[in-house]
């Protein structure tokens, strides 16, 4: 093959995803300007916080309670080895806080969520609704992406400090069974280990995420192609690629954020 023709070839194969990333971009940026904009709809932010926060919560307080206690179960076994069962409430409040609250809560409400954004948009896409929204001269961003993504950005925070509570209560309780470690012990234990950084970190990562998670699963919905059959291609790819890139920005959060606190 000639070397052109291997230019040529990478050309090709690049210009789509530029082309996805760009449109993207321009689709968020659009969602973000129209909130400072007179015309809200607020019953659809209420109404999207419902959905999104009170309709997640009991898959996160579950999901995170187990998560607590297999972190526990883990850490007491190595702990066990020094004689430091004591340390169990501090691995488990510190990678909570910093690390797996905001990311499973993240990827739970993506799968919940994400997806759900983008098969409702894509339905009414394929049924021409969006079309009949802009014959009357309504906005489609700012009426069903908007709230979407400042409902999940609102939410997102206030689910992974519940989760973090379930988590830490789900570890104490095999804490308590397995290692026998005084209440009072784990949880002095548990909140001394916190400073001021861990929780900031902890609390600024699904802002990020909360906003990657909506608007993916917002673009594939509202970007739909090939009838019904596209709307379920746009919901797999709405959890796969929010997923996907929580999992990025959470790699980048993560160095910035300690390089910010020195930790």
């Amino acid at each position: 093959m000639r070397p052109r023709s291997v230019f040529s070839a990478i050309g090709n194969a690049l210009k789509m995803p530029i082309f996805y990333l760009q449109d993207y971009s321009v689709l968020a940026l659009h969602s973000v300007r129209v909130i400072f904009s007179t015309t809200r709809y607020s019953a659809d932010l209420v109404e999207q916080i419902d959905l999104i926060g009170a309709g997640s919560l009991p898959i996160i307080v579950v999901a995170l309670a187990c998560v607590g206690g297999v972190i526990v179960l883990n850490a007491a076994s190595q702990f066990k080895r020094f004689g430091e069962t004591v340390l169990t409430g501090d691995a488990l409040s510190l990678s909570l806080l910093r690390e797996l609250g905001p990311v499973f809560t993240a990827l739970l409400v993506a799968g919940r969520n994400a997806t759900g954004m983008a098969s409702q948009l894509g339905s009414m896409l394929v049924t021409e609704q969006v079309d009949a929204m802009r014959g009357l001269g309504i906005d489609p961003i700012r009426k069903l992406m908007t709230p979407r993504v400042l409902a999940t950005v609102l939410t997102l925070p206030l689910l992974v400090a519940i989760g973090d509570c379930a988590g830490l209560f789900g570890g104490f309780l095999i804490a308590t069974v397995t290692l026998h470690i005084d209440a009072e012990q784990f949880w002095t234990r548990a909140i001394k280990a916190l400073v001021l950084g861990d929780l900031v970190i902890g609390f600024s990562k699904p802002i990020v995420f909360g906003f990657i998670v909506a608007t993916v699963g917002c673009y594939q919905g509202l970007r739909v192609e090939g009838g019904t059959a596209g709307v379920g291609r746009a919901t797999i790819m709405a959890f796969v690629v929010s997923s996907l890139a929580v999992l990025i920005a959470d790699l980048f959060l993560t160095r910035l954020l300690l390089y910010i606190f020195n930790m």
